[in-house]
């Protein structure tokens, strides 16, 4: 028979541990089972939280969507997008943070440390254009694409859209392997060319084209390609 929330002792139900102890005290499951709140006919709260992280591994639940957390028995569209919406929140608090301490961009390695998490664990490739005022202060983050990165994907018109708009002096192009490896391909290659032509034209320097691979990165000016 299922053992249910209200057959744990007081102080060991989640929301009550965590209003009594803070949410340090909670495991993870703890705090899984307090966001999707109740489980299904075979399994309680907490135990249907432990098959989501037997599941699922950290890296995927920093970018999971809700068609697939719905392949658990249990989990349907409120919870999904209960479980989604919280790690998403989660994830844009942590990288504000990141962005609030990193202003100015001296080198390589801070825009890697800027981007990192956020691009690290992603399943898709995203391509982001990072805008800069004349004392390489960034102005904004921009989403180019998102998807398998070829040079008909990341036209020059739309990555240089915003950096026109915005007055940018120079840009970045930053853009993660999923594969884990950071080397480029030759469709990076082609496009940072065409990129840089482009910026040339349009008297905006592009700095850098860095790629973002698990824990490592590529930067195009590090190795005189730009």
């Amino acid at each position: 028979m299922k053992k249910t929330i209200k057959d744990l002792d007081q102080n060991d139900r989640p929301r009550e541990k965590l209003i009594k102890y803070g949410a340090d005290a909670l495991t993870d499951e703890e705090l899984l089972a307090i966001i999707i709140a109740t489980g299904n006919k075979e399994k309680n709260v907490i135990e249907l939280s432990k098959e989501i992280l037997a599941t699922f591994s950290y890296e995927d639940l920093t970018d999971i969507e809700v068609a697939e957390l719905t392949h658990i028995n249990g989990i349907k569209n409120a919870k999904a997008c209960s479980i989604v919406a919280s790690l998403r929140l989660g994830n844009r608090i942590a990288q504000k943070l990141i962005e609030k301490e990193i202003i100015k961009i001296e080198r390589s390695e801070d825009i890697y440390n800027y981007l990192k998490n956020e691009l690290a664990n992603k399943k898709n490739e995203y391509f982001y254009a990072i805008l800069l005022d004349t004392k390489n202060v960034i102005i904004s983050k921009e989403v180019i694409s998102k998807g398998i990165l070829d040079a008909s994907l990341v036209h020059p018109r739309e990555a240089f859209k915003a950096a026109v708009k915005k007055s940018a002096k120079s840009i970045i192009f930053v853009h993660n392997h999923p594969s884990g490896d950071m080397n480029p391909s030759k469709y990076d290659l082609l496009t940072t060319k065409k990129l840089v032509d482009a910026g040339n034209i349009l008297d905006i320097k592009v700095l850098d084209h860095i790629i973002i691979a698990d824990n490592d990165y590529y930067s195009f000016k590090k190795e005189n390609l730009i």
